[in-house]
């Protein structure tokens, strides 16, 4: 009555959940429905593209749907001798056959297409390869699978013949995993997380099927880090079918993962990953038959077997979609098995454990003969591995003949070995203790350089401080000479000299309050020497401004002085002689540009009265003009005079 009632409930729970699952597939608005999308296409190649370029296309409708349409529509082209739309129908077939799992009615599909090959378009051909390649791997067909990828190759869609996946389908996961480690780790780019995920992926796989669980658990912890990575990266955009393709690996990952812990006899470990998986696999790669959900689910049951659920192990076992390989039918078998035995059900356990031995037994005879054809196959493929193989067993003999001399050779080496580290590490901190002792001897000198430098930088502003004060004990000197003469030509001698005193004490002021002893900023000492200026000549009536743009300009002492020299006999004369009338509103212009590596240029000009004609004479007779000559060619350059419509202008370049 029990089982009744529990019948009921499900058959009605059944009927309520299928009906959702309908009406919320009619609520889908049609623009997000793919499959009325599809059907919407008006013609053949649009609607083989969006096929081919939609991820998860059976999220909403299933394969048997698309399937349906698809033989409608090729009944349609059949009809109408359209012979391109029937091919490329053909192929849509071929390719829902395989993602329904009825590889045998893939392959019978693809198999035809292929005979006509040399009438299909290069992207036809390129999928109907594929889906042979991959048929005849699901179906175990190595050697015709080896002769589809010689084709590949000789077309141009692959670059080599990886036996990888074969050698680990025939048992050899050890030599598929070194082949395939071999050869396709350094075309993996640093940088392709998703590249990597797969990579490491497969290895973790070929290390799980021969047995190194513990190193398998760890490389797929690795693929699942890259493949997160990938897919937490935002500073690439990528596409749905780039997502779709991310996610159901991630999923498979775990599943891998889930295994390991089983493997390892780490039940409750190995859930959440097992469960993950599958909800991840059918959410990103849902209506299609997926073998790694088949087995992550039967991994399932096998951990509530050992924890002792069998209520969930019964569920699991009654809910798991039929598995299509040999190997999962053996495990849901032995899983049946165990439930009963546990359940004390002994009668339908020993009747399982009958068909687990009758499969074995089947399996053993009609296979063993199969797999040695194609191990052979695919061992006369691959000369070198046969090569290897045939030296490996030349040398097993000897090998093992020599095994104990072997062993003492490897102690005599080792005991060397150690004997020539404990001498290189003794080397190493002998060199260690040499570099420490010089580094400490560098690092002493540096402080007495650096020493030696601050001292000599606060002897050279010293002996800066010093001469400027000098200076100015001539400028003072001058002053008091000056009140002591009567003669205005005397007098003005001496203020002129005054004045120069006071430009080359400005020079030496200006470098003992530099941090940098070597050069003068020449904006700032520019304005100091025109504010000297002007407190000695500026009368009250004149109004002159005076612009400045030396900004970022830097001399040397070497030609500093004579420009600072050079620029006062400038000012002092247009001071003098530029503006005779009180009222002028004088102008005063002064230029200066010094770039690195290249020749400098100055320019001084005013808007005064001008020169006078007999300048030239004037020129022999005074002595300021003949000191800025002078100054000029200290500086390795000669004055130049140029009369304007207004004033004057003085000009030179220098080096």
């Amino acid at each position: 009555m029990k089982n009744l009632l529990k019948q009921f409930v499900l058959a009605v729970f059944v009927f309520f959940f299928t009906a959702t699952i309908s009406l919320a597939q009619d609520s889908i608005p049609e623009k997000d429905n793919v499959f009325k999308k599809f059907k919407s296409l008006e013609n053949t190649e649009g609607r083989f593209k969006f096929f081919f370029n939609t991820p998860n296309r059976y999220i909403q409708n299933s394969a048997y749907d698309w399937l349906d349409s698809v033989n409608l529509y090729l009944n349609e082209s059949e009809h109408s001798g359209d012979t391109l739309a029937i091919n490329k129908y053909a192929i849509l077939q071929s390719q829902i056959h395989y993602d329904l799992g009825d590889y045998d009615k893939s392959l019978a599909i693809a198999k035809e297409l292929y005979e006509k090959k040399k009438n299909l378009e290069e992207k036809s051909n390129f999928l109907i390869l594929n889906l042979l390649d991959k048929n005849y791997s699901k179906l175990e067909l190595y050697a015709k699978q080896i002769e589809i990828r010689k084709e590949k190759k000789e077309l141009g869609i692959t670059e080599n013949v990886a036996f990888y996946d074969i050698y680990s389908n025939l048992g050899l996961h050890r030599k598929a995993m070194d082949d395939y480690f071999k050869e396709e780790k350094k075309f993996i780019a640093e940088d392709d997380f998703y590249g990597q995920a797969v990579f490491y992926n497969n290895v973790g796989s070929y290390l799980r099927l021969d047995k190194s669980t513990p190193t398998a658990l760890s490389t797929y912890k690795k693929a699942k880090g890259f493949v997160n990575v990938y897919l937490n990266d935002v500073t690439k955009v990528k596409t749905a079918k780039q997502l779709t393709k991310a996610n159901h690996l991630k999923g498979i990952i775990e599943g891998n993962i889930g295994k390991c812990h089983v493997l390892l006899k780490q039940y409750e470990d190995a859930l959440p990953y097992l469960e993950r998986s599958v909800q991840t696999i059918q959410e990103f790669n849902k209506g299609k038959f997926s073998s790694d959900e088949v087995e992550n689910t039967l991994e399932m049951a096998e951990c509530y077997l050992q924890m002792g659920d069998l209520e969930k192990t019964t569920d699991i076992l009654s809910n798991t979609i039929t598995p299509s390989t040999i190997e999962n039918i053996l495990k849901k078998n032995k899983l049946f098995a165990s439930y009963y035995s546990k359940t004390e059900d002994y009668k339908s356990s020993a009747y399982y454990l009958s068909k687990v031995i009758r499969m074995k037994d089947s399996v053993s005879i009609n296979q063993s003969s199969l797999k040695k054809q194609q191990l052979a196959a695919v061992v006369g493929q691959d000369l070198e591995y046969s090569k290897k193989m045939m030296e490996q067993q030349k040398q097993a003999l000897e090998d093992s003949r020599n095994e104990m001399i072997a062993k003492d050779e490897r102690i005599n080496i080792v005991f060397i070995s150690l004997v020539f580290l404990l001498l290189g590490f003794a080397g190493l901190v002998y060199a260690y203790l040499r570099i420490i002792k010089s580094q400490r001897l560098i690092v002493e000198q540096k402080h007495i350089i650096e020493k030696a430098l601050v001292e000599k930088d606060s002897h050279l502003k010293e002996i800066h401080h010093r001469v400027k004060n000098n200076l100015q004990m001539v400028s003072s000197l001058l002053s008091l000479q000056t009140k002591n003469t009567r003669s205005k030509a005397a007098i003005a001698a001496l203020e002129e000299g005054k004045s120069r005193v006071k430009a080359m004490a400005l020079i030496h002021q200006k470098l003992y309050q530099n941090e940098d002893l070597s050069v003068i900023e020449m904006q700032g000492y520019i304005e100091s020497l025109i504010n000297s200026v002007q407190s000695v000549y500026k009368k009250g009536g004149h109004s002159i401004s005076i612009t400045i743009d030396a900004e970022g300009v830097e001399l040397d002492i070497d030609r500093a002085i004579p420009f600072g020299l050079m620029l006062n006999e400038l000012v002092s004369n247009s001071f003098k002689y530029a503006f005779p009338d009180d009222g002028t509103d004088g102008k005063i212009y002064i230029h200066l540009r010094k770039n690195h590596g290249q020749e400098g240029f100055f320019e001084y000009t005013d808007n005064g009265i001008g020169l006078p004609e007999d300048t030239e004479v004037r020129a022999e007779a005074s002595m300021g003009i003949r000191l800025m000559n002078r100054l000029a060619n200290q500086l390795q350059t000669s004055l130049n005079t140029d009369r304007t419509t207004e004033g004057v202008r003085f000009w030179f370049n220098f080096k």
